[in-house]
């Protein structure tokens, strides 16, 4: 992940950096920020389309708001960012665009692993990496394992990756430690089930960024997602920067997460007699 501060033209980089810094802090002081962001990164192929360029050319952009958003981000103090990078689904686009996608992925993660260690980033993944080319997995496991002792924060990239499949293989592990007498029945709880998903360890999300306009979350994080916050915006990927981050952010600062309770104070004015207010 080349950064995209050093990527800037040196003559406005200060100005860009500090404007940026001023950006950051007053989000540090605003409110609460997410712990856990998620992404669905859609849009590419269609912001490649509306200027008459080839679908991969959006990917290829595509991987610039990566770069973006994961740097801003790790600056900011967001502790997990998960990209929904392939579904399971996406396996049967054509196979040309999927061949592409794979190779710009072995190419992607290999560039990027420097930086992610100048950044004390952690590459971490999910899903069914099984399917993928073994160039893909190779490059995927060297870069997770030269990462592995980074602490900033975890990069977690979702690939070919299915919530309901998630789900499913939890059942599985967990019916096969009932059937072996290692877990009884009234022992399962939301705990067991969450050790069993592929995101064991980690927060659910709290905040959900969807790009391209689609308001679906597309078999991605569905057990994790029960609470959280959704924002949902019409930008593709590829227009999707910094600044549209800190817009979600802002947006996420602004509600009021109650996970289904009801303020005691507001309980408290409704139950209120009207007869003795005074």
């Amino acid at each position: 992940m080349q950064s995209t501060r050093e990527s800037t033209n040196a003559s406005s980089v200060d100005g860009t950096d500090r404007e940026d810094d001023q950006k950051q802090q007053s989000l540090k002081e605003r409110g609460e920020l997410p712990q856990h962001v998620a992404c669905i990164m859609d849009g590419n192929g269609r912001w490649a389309q509306r200027r008459e360029r080839a679908r991969f050319e959006g990917h290829h952009e595509g991987v610039t708001s990566v770069r973006e958003v994961a740097e801003a981000c790790a600056e900011i103090g967001v502790q997990y960012l998960t990209l929904y990078t392939f579904s399971t689904e996406n396996w049967e686009r054509p196979d040309q665009e999927v061949n592409a996608l794979m190779e710009l992925l072995v190419h992607t993660v290999e560039e990027e692993q420097a930086t992610l260690m100048e950044n004390d980033i952690r590459l971490q993944t999910i899903g069914d990496l099984s399917r993928l080319p073994s160039a893909c997995q190779e490059a995927l496991e060297r870069t997770k394992a030269s990462t592995a002792d980074n602490q900033r924060m975890s990069l977690n990239l979702a690939l070919s990756y299915s919530g309901r499949s998630e789900i499913v293989q939890a059942v599985q592990a967990i019916a096969r430690q009932v059937k072996t007498g290692q877990l009884q029945p009234d022992e399962i709880d939301d705990s067991v089930i969450d050790g069993h998903l592929d995101t064991a360890g980690m927060p659910d999300p709290d905040l959900l960024i969807r790009t391209g306009g689609e308001y679906r979350l597309s078999n991605f994080l569905l057990w994790q997602c029960a609470y959280t916050e959704l924002f949902i915006t019409d930008q593709y990927w590829p227009d999707f920067r910094r600044d549209q981050l800190y817009e979600a952010i802002r947006s996420f600062q602004d509600r009021e997460r109650r996970f289904g309770r009801v303020q005691s104070s507001t309980y408290e004015d409704c139950e209120e007699d009207p007869a003795t207010n005074t």
